[in-house]
This record gives C-alpha cells, structure tokens and sequence, in this order.
C-alpha cells in the first residue's frame, strides 16, 4: 500500500457515495479520516438531512459490518452491550451479543438516551473492548462508531457528558444543502418516502478491513516534524489560556489532532504533514472538547469560532 493506493481509495469512495448521497464532501471525508485513524465520529445536524444514509453507504461501500442503534428515552445499557441468559436446558449461562458487536456502529440520535445508557459506550470507544459481567470482549481494529446528535435545543434531549465527548475524535456539523443539491436531492429520490434502498444503486466494495489496515500502517509512517508537532501542542495549550473558554482541550485532543493531521496529509498524497493540515482540523477535532466562557455566549460566539481564533492567535511554523 502506498499513498497513491491511498488517494485512491478516497476518490472511489466519494465516487461510489454519491450515487445515492447529493453533497456532503465534507462528511465524507472526516469519516474517512477518523476510521483511518481508529477514531470516532459525532455528526450533529437536524433531521433529514442524510446522516443515516451517509454512514450507510460508508459502512456500504469499505465491507464494514454494520448494525444501527436507535437511542432512545427508555434504552438500556444491556440492550446496547447484550446480556447473559441462563439456559435452563444446560444450566448455563450464553452471551447474546448486542449491537455493539459490530465493525461500524450508527448510534442514531445518541442524545435521546439518558447518561447511564450514553456511558455503555465509553469503553468500547476508548478501548474497543466490552466488558459484560466481569468478562471481557475484543471488538476488533475495525470497530467505529459513527454517532448522530440532535441539536440540544430540541425537545427530549440530554447533553453528552464531557467524557464521552473527549472520545469522538470529529464533530461533523451537517447543514442544509443548497438549492442545486437539494433539487437533485428531489430528483433522484422523490418518488418514494422512505430511505433509499442503496442496494438498488449497485454500490462496488472500494476496500476490505486488510486493505483498511494497510492503509493505517502507512498513515502511521507519515512524518510530523518537531515543529509541528510544537504547533499542534501550542494550539491545544492555547484554548486552556483562551478567556473565551472556560475548559480547554485535553492531551488526549492534541494525540488525536497529530494523528488526523496524519490522515490528511496520506488522504492529499503527501508523507509528511504541514501546518494547513492541522488548521483545516482543528475545528472539527477541538470545538466539541471546549466549554465556552458564559460571556462568551452571551456575546454570541461558538465553539467553532473560538477554535478559529485559537489558531489564528499561535504562529505557524515555515
């Protein structure tokens, strides 16, 4: 595998994607990024704008197993990890398996489920394991979760607590499209209601879990010099002394930063990483990890901004 080969993989992805998808480059791309690296990704946006079937035909198109949580007020961490039943006919007890067994796990609307059921997560995205009744299961390298977020002023909501939101390695904010995409939108898919059957559209395999590790190992070699790597730490420092902010970003966000750094410049064909691969991400890997300033709120600034300013405030290196 070499970067060439990996070039190519984003390109037939987006290409296989958008027979059934209309826009959402952006999306697209950060998913990739995040399973190239091993992470996680919250997409935050309002119904009915493609995250389901987006992460679908991700799942679709790189021969990822795929299973679908929908969360909700009354969900329960068992129905999420499993659960031991006896079997009375061999007075024993048997794993059935939850949903989180799985390569990629959509947990739809995550916020519609209250903490207790949000923290059954919390192991499985840090360390891919799973632990039911004192034992534990290995999920596997492929494992990912691709969460959607409701915006938090809808009714029936709870916040992700800041812990489970340190484990997402990108916030996607999915907006509406314009008016171009939204008519082709009604055009290939305006005859029925329901979620587009994405068999209908013949989708074609652009990569297997071997050819995903490969391309991991050579997003691992790609090279980040001291100075950006000095950069990266500077900029996540820098939202600790921002008055803006009154919680910074942890280390574990500036370990993430230099990793989806690294994806991107592989993504771009490059082996080594510059500094406008760490501004590009830094708002999608560090807006969710910050707590604005209640000042700040009141003025009217995002999290997203702030980010922007952060970075606009520490001198790239040459």
């Amino acid at each position: 595998m070499d970067l060439q080969a990996v070039q190519s993989i984003r390109e037939r992805l987006h290409e296989q994607v958008h027979r059934v998808v209309v826009g959402q480059d952006r999306a697209l791309d950060l998913m990739l990024l995040g399973l190239l690296c091993q992470g996680h990704v919250l997409v935050h946006g309002v119904p009915g704008t493609a995250k389901t079937l987006l992460a679908r035909c991700f799942a679709e198109c790189l021969s990822l197993d795929f299973q679908r949580i929908q969360f909700t007020p009354d969900l329960m961490p068992g129905d999420v990890l499993g659960t031991n039943l006896f079997d009375f006919r061999t007075s024993t007890f048997s794993l059935t398996k939850g949903p989180i067994f799985t390569e990629l796990l959509l947990a739809d609307e995550i916020n519609r489920t209250p903490p207790k059921t949000q923290a059954a997560l919390l192991q499985a995205m840090q360390e891919r394991l799973v632990t039911i009744d004192g034992t534990t299961y290995d999920l596997g390298s492929g494992f990912m979760v691709i969460a959607t977020l409701n915006p938090l002023e809808q009714e029936g909501t709870y916040p992700l607590p800041e812990a489970q939101l340190d484990r997402f390695l990108f916030r996607i904010d999915v907006r509406y499209p314009d008016r171009d995409q939204e008519r082709e939108i009604v055009a290939r898919h305006g005859h029925g209601t329901a979620m587009p059957d994405i068999a209908e559209f013949g989708l074609e395999k652009v990569a297997d879990l071997a050819g995903l590790e490969a391309t991991r190992e050579v997003v691992r070699n790609i090279r980040v010099s001291d100075e950006i790597i000095d950069y990266i730490v500077d900029i996540v420092r820098a939202t600790r002394e921002r008055p803006s902010l009154s919680c910074g970003a942890s280390p574990r966000a500036a370990t993430m930063l230099s990793s989806a750094s690294r994806a991107l410049a592989a993504v771009l064909g490059r082996d080594f990483v510059i500094p406008d691969d760490v501004k590009r991400l830094a708002a999608p890997t560090l807006a969710h990890r910050v707590v604005l300033a209640p000042a700040a709120e009141i003025e009217g600034l995002d999290a997203r901004a702030a980010i922007r300013l952060v970075v606009d405030g520490v001198p790239a290196p040459r």
